[in-house]
């Protein structure tokens, strides 16, 4: 689980960064934005699914 949150963290912060860039017109980090919102959308889900089977035991 720990290694799901680090990976997270590190998504949120790509994020951050890629958004942060494209706000100042950066196009191309606004595509990598977008790829990093994706990415973290596997992982929501991927934690989801963790929490729930731990919440079980």
């Amino acid at each position: 689980m720990n290694e799901l949150n680090e990976k997270i963290s590190a998504g949120i912060e790509a994020f951050q960064k890629e958004s942060e860039a494209f706000a100042q017109g950066n196009k191309a980090a606004g595509a990598r934005a977008r790829k990093a919102t994706l990415e973290l959308e596997k992982l929501f889900k991927e934690y989801r699914k963790s929490s729930i089977e731990e919440g079980k035991k």
